[in-house]
């Protein structure tokens, strides 16, 4: 083989295994293709950020409209919560041009290191204080999520039983999501890890509400800060092409499964995608 073709067929590979783990816990999959770009292939960070947000919009489409289809994904929620992530995600893409350009790009990776591993900390507790099967979800009416109607239900087919939420601190997961959009366009990771948290723990939606919600919202925020990056010279189609079919592919491997797997173990594979990106992003960061 050639050596075009062996990088084509290894990142294909690669980004197939990211799209696949995005789709299944709402992370986007570019937590995986930074950290490949970045150190299999030795793309400078700036252009694998750029190649990464555009695999967050392959990713997004890839699997959001299955989740809308089947009813989990709860779009008057994403809408609102996306309001945050969009002022977010154009705050991080000129912030991410600039530090790159500065030299100062390894205070962001020490700082997202921290955050992620206080995450997983976050999610292994919370897991702990559940019983075995139950999902601590918020069903109490509060005002502000009467105002917005911010709730629903969903039919899941793992346990065959239709769920019904509220949500929960809903000002409190807004301020989540400006920092996961500010995250998202500033490392190209889609913003998905804080989006699931802030969803998941703080307004305290079902945990494939938390999943899908997130992927339908993780394309509009990339898409935010796309044009941003592309008009700096950091999307690079060579790179960006096979990255984003990859994860169309992933992507559409992984909602199938979502749609048939527990909760439980979603979780476990959460925190450690969130354990797995923090030493890299911690090892990157150090000068």
């Amino acid at each position: 083989m050639t050596g075009v073709f062996e990088y084509v067929v290894f990142m294909l590979l690669i980004s197939t295994a990211a799209g696949l783990i995005g789709a299944l816990v709402g992370v986007g999959g570019g937590v995986l293709v930074v950290p490949a770009l970045t150190l299999l292939f030795g793309v400078p960070i700036q252009y694998a950020i750029g190649a990464s947000i555009v695999s967050v919009i392959a990713t997004s489409s890839g699997s959001a409209s299955a989740y809308v289809r089947d009813r989990i994904t709860n779009i008057r929620i994403g809408m609102f919560l996306e309001v945050g992530t969009t002022l977010g995600a154009v705050t991080g893409a000129v912030s991410s041009i600039f530090l790159v350009k500065t030299g100062y790009s390894w205070v962001v990776f020490l700082l997202f290191s921290v955050m992620l591993a206080t995450s997983a900390y976050s999610s292994a507790m919370r897991m702990r204080r559940e019983r075995k099967g139950v999902e601590m979800i918020n069903e109490e009416p509060n005002r502000v999520a009467e105002a917005l109607n911010l709730k629903g239900e969903y039919y899941d087919k793992a346990s065959g039983k239709t769920i019904g939420y509220v949500a929960d601190k809903v000002f409190s997961g807004f301020g989540v999501m400006l920092l996961a959009g500010l995250l998202s366009a500033l490392l190209g990771v889609g913003g998905g890890v804080l989006k699931v948290v802030g969803m998941d723990s703080l307004m305290k939606l079902p945990f494939k509400v938390s999943t899908t919600t997130s992927n339908f919202m993780i394309g509009v925020t990339a898409a935010a800060s796309t044009a941003i990056y592309y008009i700096a010279g950091f999307v690079n189609p060579f790179v960006a092409a096979p990255v984003a079919v990859g994860v169309v592919i992933g992507a559409y491997g992984g909602t199938k499964l979502l749609l048939r797997t527990k909760a439980g173990p979603l979780r476990w594979i959460f925190i450690a995608v969130l354990l797995v990106v923090a030493v890299e992003m911690a090892r990157q960061g150090i000068p």
